[in-house]
């Protein structure tokens, strides 16, 4: 390879490696209807075992829509299948789909609906405080948000994404076994991905 050839290879490779590692997605999205990406969104949890440690674990099947809009009315709804709860451990899932826990022939759904959207001075979605209906009761609760990225994806959509947080009490939702073993504060992260229509 001769220098000219190999000049021109390490240039085309730089350029590609640059493109290929450079930001492509604002914080900010553009405001419209969304559908959240069930194959790319999951909520995850830890709860405190024995006081000694963190079990962590996930819901597997999520499924809802949003309405950003930092002028005027924006709106989440989640959806969870209870029944994909995912420890990573087949027997204590067995378990935490009982009555003991989320009892989910009774309760198949735990939902999450918006009642007020709150975005910054710079129209980034900030907060958002709704009602979380679990185990047959429903609570307010507020989830603080951070937005990962918004942008084109390279099947000609749009897509934005969004890390959203909360801390529970499992004893307001009438969760009670193994209060002590089990902690009662549940720390709950929602990784959203959602195509815009």
């Amino acid at each position: 390879m001769n220098n000219k050839i190999t000049h021109t290879f390490f240039s085309t490779a730089a350029l590609v490696l640059a493109i290929s590692t450079s930001p492509v997605s604002a914080a900010v999205a553009v405001a419209g209807s969304y559908t959240i990406d069930s194959d790319h969104t999951n909520v995850q949890f830890s709860v405190s075992h024995l006081g000694i440690s963190k079990l962590a674990g996930r819901f597997n099947t999520v499924a809802g829509e949003m309405l950003l809009n930092p002028d005027g009315k924006s709106q989440l709804e989640v959806r969870i299948e209870t029944n994909s709860v995912d420890t990573n451990h087949k027997k204590r899932d067995i378990h935490l789909r009982s009555p003991d826990f989320l009892n989910v022939k009774q309760f198949p759904l735990m939902k999450f609906v918006s009642s007020n959207v709150k975005y910054n001075q710079n129209d980034e979605l900030v907060s958002i405080d709704g009602k979380l209906t679990l185990h047959g009761k429903t609570k307010n609760v507020t989830l603080s948000v951070k937005p990962v990225g918004a942008g084109k994806d390279p099947w000609g959509g749009y897509r934005a994404g969004y890390d959203a947080t909360t801390t529970i009490k499992r004893s307001s939702f009438a969760m009670n076994f193994m209060q002590g073993g089990v902690g009662d504060d549940i720390s709950i992260t929602l990784n959203i991905e959602a195509i815009k229509q």
